[in-house]
């Protein structure tokens, strides 16, 4: 999921994060500068769904707005030409293959 706050508040005039900060909290919903900065400028680890319908109702949207789907990014089991890197890392992670101890071989896959 890609959060998509900040366009969605300047489609509805909003430009910056501390206007938006009032708004809400003239709605009940008391966000700190921290946070708050969080939600304007990056992706929410997590967000309370009462929060969200704050939002919402603050800036006249619906949750498809807020929230983009990214299908594309989805690894499903199987998939054999996609490679997973680690965060932060230029090549892909190696297979985890595990080994017995003892020199026997492990039984077919």
């Amino acid at each position: 999921m890609r959060w998509n706050l900040r366009l969605t508040a300047a489609n509805k005039g909003i430009w910056k994060a501390s206007e938006l900060q009032r708004s809400l909290a003239e709605h009940g919903l008391v966000i700190s500068a921290g946070k708050m900065s969080g939600l304007w400028s990056g992706q929410p680890v997590s967000l309370k769904l009462d929060d969200l319908d704050v939002i919402c109702v603050v800036l006249g949207c619906e949750i498809g707005d807020l929230l983009i789907p990214e299908p594309q990014k989805v690894i499903r089991p199987g998939d054999e030409n996609v490679t997973q890197t680690a965060v932060g890392a230029a090549a892909p992670v190696p297979a985890v293959v595990p080994k017995r101890r003892d020199g026997r071989s492990l039984p077919p896959a």
